[in-house]
């Protein structure tokens, strides 16, 4: 999957938003918090549950991300080979479990049935 097609995916999550930090990271929001970065390099780091974590880093499919590991972050320094499906998947996974870490008015305005 490509840079782009990466973000088109986490922006079409609720509430997600695009900021360029850092140089050149494509950083993706929900509610001011951050769930994706996606490096000039093409590299893709996002926010994993702590099994998830476990599993990528252990399986050796990606590396704890530089700086934020301790808080359960990913990197992927190759995104392009692994399955679109796969991809799409860790993104709405990284963004519930911010989504899950907002307030209960921020969770309320990105939707009305979740709180």
């Amino acid at each position: 999957m490509s840079p782009q097609a990466m973000e088109a995916v986490a922006l079409a999550l609720p509430g997600a938003t695009l900021s360029i930090q850092w140089g050149e990271a494509h950083v993706i929001k929900v509610g001011g918090k951050i769930f994706a970065i996606i490096a000039a390099d093409g590299g893709l780091s996002f926010k994993a549950s702590d099994i998830a974590f476990q599993a990528l880093v252990e399986g050796g499919q990606a590396r704890p991300a530089p700086y934020l590991a301790r808080a359960r972050w990913v990197r992927f320094d190759d995104p392009s080979v692994l399955e679109p499906q796969d991809i799409a998947d860790w993104l709405a996974q990284a963004h519930a479990l911010v989504v899950k870490g907002l307030t209960r008015a921020q969770r309320q305005a990105l939707s009305p049935t979740q709180s």
